[in-house]
């Protein structure tokens, strides 16, 4: 019989208790939920026993029945499949229960994203986030090929048909969706090129998306509404105190929710007062850390962040404490506008507001650019009319019009 934590344990997976239970300290499980983790392992166990099976019997199927086993016998608590999924892991990790099998085999679609996904990150050196955008346009775009011509016959593709996609895709998104997908696309079309699946270069019959530069304002919050959203942050909690840091990196430096979520415990450097950013592209540079946004990381740091493994600043405050990632980032900025009372923003406004606020204090283009890391002054120059009280300085008179 093992023992982990003072729950009894028989049956197969008893000798692996401690090691589990140790894992799950390592991971920041509190005692009580080690404590239940481990109650579910020790049912888990003794199910195997009855039944006769051994751990590498737990296939999905098999987790299914203990678990419907589970609430037929009264259980509360850890009662879907997801629960079970940190025995799983560590189980699978020691080799003792086979990974999770695939249902069905690939289909043809799957394959040439398979190869694209490879591609993308092998040959193009593309982040984990922006594989994942590209592949969801090619896979939206295998789907409608399917739809339309009864499969993929990507030998048969021609131009009318990149056409009619694009056509279709760009009438139900914005503009700013449309022409990421249209530049996703020509990347798409040039692989399928490349890995031989169509015999002409095709990218090039992808049409723009008409957009006119310039053509409105940038849309930030003002500084009131700034104020409501680190104020809505409780930061006698960890969970308060992480948040005020996340939105204060937002708000002051202008980072991307990407950015935020890939910050690393050394790439804070306190002596100097920088801050080491990996922006797109794989690009790595340095910001001047302002004394405020230090403030709130420290508040983090010392109070909030729970000891644990991971190299990331922003974690889980719950175990496991893995790193948050970009899209927790965001569930972070749309939470704090539902506490404070404010219509519903992204993550990206609040760069836009960094950028506000710094030509507003008197900064130039130029150093707006230089703190967002654009590539390219023309990307900067949509911020060129975000202070309308300046703007209206210089506006002159319409001719006639009563001085």
């Amino acid at each position: 019989m093992g023992r982990g934590s003072g729950v009894g344990m028989a049956g197969p997976l008893a000798a692996f208790a401690a090691g589990f239970s140790a894992e799950l300290v390592r991971l920041g499980y509190r005692p009580g939920s080690a404590a239940a983790q481990l109650q579910l392992m020790a049912e888990a166990s003794a199910w195997l026993a009855g039944q006769d099976l051994q751990p590498c019997d737990l296939s999905e199927a098999r987790v299914a029945q203990l678990m419907s086993a589970r609430r037929a016998a009264g259980r509360s608590r850890l009662l879907s499949v997801r629960a079970i999924v940190p025995l799983l892991g560590y189980l699978r990790g020691l080799g003792v229960v086979p990974p999770p099998v695939v249902a069905g085999s690939l289909t043809a679609s799957d394959e040439v994203l398979e190869r694209y996904s490879a591609y993308l990150r092998e040959r193009r050196g593309l982040s984990p986030s922006t594989v994942r955008n590209y592949l969801g346009v090619a896979r939206a775009f295998l789907a409608w090929r399917e739809t339309a011509v009864g499969g993929l016959a990507l030998g048969e593709l021609n131009g009318a048909a990149v056409i009619e996609f694009v056509l279709g895709e760009a009438g139900r998104c914005s503009v700013g969706s449309a022409k990421c997908m249209v530049t996703r696309l020509r990347a798409f079309l040039r692989f399928l090129h490349v890995d031989g699946e169509i015999d002409r270069e095709l990218a090039g019959v992808v049409p723009s998306v008409a957009s006119w530069r310039l053509a409105g304002l940038v849309k930030a919050l003002d500084a009131r509404s700034v104020a409501r959203l680190l104020s809505s942050c409780d930061r006698r909690s960890r969970v308060g105190r992480r948040d005020f840091a996340v939105l204060t990196l937002l708000s002051r430096l202008g980072l991307r929710a990407g950015e935020v979520a890939a910050l690393r415990l050394a790439d804070i450097d306190w002596r100097s007062g920088e801050v080491l950013v990996r922006g797109k592209g794989s690009r790595r540079e340095r910001l001047p850390l302002p004394s405020d946004v230090g403030e709130a990381l420290a508040g983090w740091l010392s109070r909030g962040r729970p000891r644990c493994d991971s190299v990331l600043v922003f974690t889980r405050v719950r175990a496991p404490h893995g790193g948050i990632s970009a899209g927790g980032v965001s569930q972070i900025v749309r939470r704090a506008c539902q506490r404070a009372g404010l219509p519903i923003v992204s993550a990206h406004r609040l760069r836009h507001t960094a950028a506000t606020e710094m030509l507003r204090a008197g900064g130039s283009l130029t150093e707006v650019g230089q703190v967002l890391r654009h590539r390219s002054r023309d990307v900067t120059s949509i911020y060129a009319k975000v202070d309308r009280l300046a703007l209206g300085a210089v506006v002159a008179p319409w001719p006639g019009a009563a001085a």
